[in-house]
């Protein structure tokens, strides 16, 4: 990134430059004596309430509106009467209503451009969050890791001439093929999604062999479902990088996916080492978004409509991930 562009974006700069274009607005228009003091006066009087509604006010919008209109209200009729009052002070004569309601124009005028613009900041800053988390996605389509432990476990299984190796040639196949060309909408079915992740178990299962019991069950209406691409299978991935298997008894990666009154319940649990259940270690899956990433990808697809829930004890690490459709 360019010095330019970090000065682009940055706030302090973006608020500068508004309130300079503002200035020389009112430095135009205002018919005074001094002209550039009373443009500094005007925005003295209107930076205080545009920053209150924008940094306190403005995010009750979306969750409590008539709360907000109330305080956008308040906060509108507070600084009027103050500007109107400092304003009063510095001229002759009687106080008139008439004074209060074009000031009164002028801060809501104000507020609604201020919120405007915080919006379309917002909303830009939304869509390069999210296609940062979309190149993420496509790191984590291709893991060289995955594939160079499958084609050798494959090549393996060649040498004997295992007769294992067509059908789960196959699988790959399919998981590659997924990965690639199906994942590019927005929404994909949660069936195909199942599917991806039963292939890459296959796959899985010829590295592990008998050692670890895995499982994937599926309940209530999964046909009718769509939910955002390779949204599932970090959790998965991060399941068998942290499993860990002892010589007196199996590990075990058990995974389930229910739907029920529109809600999907997404649930995986390993057997761990305490050792390495550290939140650091944790969050770095073999895909390379890990954890962390993937709740910020989860913040932006599913604001406020999903909860992800972690449990560590001293031998299981599970995962469970709640969407609201």
């Amino acid at each position: 990134m360019s010095k330019l562009d970090h000065w682009i974006d940055n706030k302090i700069v973006q608020n500068l430059f508004v309130w300079f274009f503002l200035f020389l607005i009112l430095l135009t228009s205002i018919q005074s004596e001094n002209r550039a003091l009373s443009a500094l006066f005007a925005i003295a009087l209107l930076a205080p309430p545009v920053y209150l509604n924008n940094l306190f006010i403005l995010p009750l919008f979306r969750k409590k509106l008539l709360i907000f209109i109330f305080l956008f209200l308040l906060n509108t009729i507070i600084f009027t009467v103050v500007a109107v009052f400092f304003i009063k002070m510095g001229i002759e004569g009687d106080f008139k209503l008439e004074m209060f309601l074009n000031f009164f124009g002028i801060m809501i005028l104000a507020l609604v451009c201020a919120i405007a613009m915080k919006l379309a900041r917002d909303s830009f800053t939304r869509r390069q969050e999210e296609k940062e988390a979309e190149l993420k996605l496509l790191k984590a389509q291709l893991n060289p890791h995955f594939l160079f432990n499958t084609l050798n476990n494959l090549y393996g299984l060649s040498v004997i001439k295992s007769d294992k190796l067509p059908s789960l040639m196959l699988k790959l196949s399919d998981l590659l093929r997924y990965s690639l060309y199906e994942t590019k909408e927005a929404l994909v079915p949660l069936t195909k999604e199942i599917e991806y992740l039963e292939n890459y178990i296959s796959l899985e299962k010829i590295r592990l062999e008998n050692t670890t019991q895995i499982s994937l069950t599926k309940k209530g209406n999964l046909d009718d479902v769509s939910i955002a691409p390779m949204l599932l299978i970090v959790f998965v991935e991060n399941a068998f990088k942290h499993l860990h298997v002892s010589n007196k008894e199996k590990g075990s990666v058990i995974i389930s996916i229910k739907e029920e009154h529109n809600r999907i319940t997404f649930s995986c649990v390993n057997t761990s080492e305490t050792s390495i259940l550290n939140e650091e270690h944790l969050e770095k899956g073999k895909s390379g978004i890990g954890l962390e990433n993937a709740k910020k990808r989860l913040a932006l697809i599913y604001p406020e409509k999903h909860e992800v829930t972690i449990q560590k004890s001293e031998k299981l690490f599970s995962i469970v991930l709640t969407l609201h459709l």
